[in-house]
């Protein structure tokens, strides 16, 4: 069976991001990944949404912010694809066939060992996998993509740490999947951008990667993780 994956993009405030996206989709030819858009019901945007006649987008009745509705969509679909993804509204892939090099590496088929794999976002490069695909199985293990008390900030940290961890993390240098932020002067500073790094997200976020890390949940969702590839 040919493997699969699901991107999930949640977005807010940016139909003209998620457009600049599906374009770079077609460009690169990509084949083995579905793209899910995940927008909140009091977008101020969803009308231009809307008009985008996206194949695949949900639009919540909650907002989850970023750690939330990863973590909703993931549960959700884990058991359909044999890859689980994210991307920003602000991330580009720009490698031709990135998808199947991304699965390519995440050996989905073979072998057990639990893989975390990121490309090159020309921003962090090896040092955080600011966009990133796991194992679907690996969710369907822990019941999550990240650390359920986290909002935004520090998921990265999370993903690359897990992936040290199960000994199964892989950076594609050449695999390019560009990060269109403002610390790289990539693009505008907007309000989004201010609300997810505002200094109390960013002190709350770190706390509670911390004491994920610290309390046992990390230990024991490797361990978990580590048996159910063991069988």
């Amino acid at each position: 069976m040919i493997p699969r994956m699901l991107v999930i993009v949640p977005t807010r405030g940016r139909p003209e991001n998620v457009a600049r996206l599906e374009q770079a989709i077609k460009d690169t030819r990509t084949t083995r990944a579905d793209f899910l858009y995940i927008v909140d019901h009091d977008d101020p945007e969803g009308l231009a949404y809307a008009k985008l006649e996206l194949s695949r987008m949900i639009v919540l009745h909650e907002r989850l912010r970023l750690g939330g509705t990863l973590n909703w969509a993931a549960r959700k679909y884990a058991g359909l694809y044999d890859a689980i993804g994210f991307m920003g509204d602000d991330h580009l892939p720009r490698t031709e066939f990135w998808d199947l090099r991304v699965l390519e590496a995440l050996d989905v088929g073979a072998g057990h060992v639990p893989r975390v794999v990121y490309g090159n976002d020309l921003l962090q490069g090896a040092n955080l996998p600011t966009a990133v695909f796991l194992h679907s199985r690996i969710v369907q293990v822990t019941g999550y993509m990240n650390p359920p008390d986290q909002v935004h900030l520090y998921l990265d940290d999370f993903w690359k740490v897990l992936g040290m961890e199960l000994g199964g993390l892989t950076y594609l240098p050449d695999v390019v999947i560009e990060h269109m932020h403002p610390v790289a002067g990539k693009a505008d500073w907007d309000d989004r951008y201010a609300e997810v790094n505002a200094p109390a997200v960013d002190s709350s976020d770190r706390d509670a990667f911390n004491r994920y890390l610290n309390d046992g949940r990390f230990a024991d969702a490797v361990d978990r993780i580590r048996k159910d590839y063991a069988r």
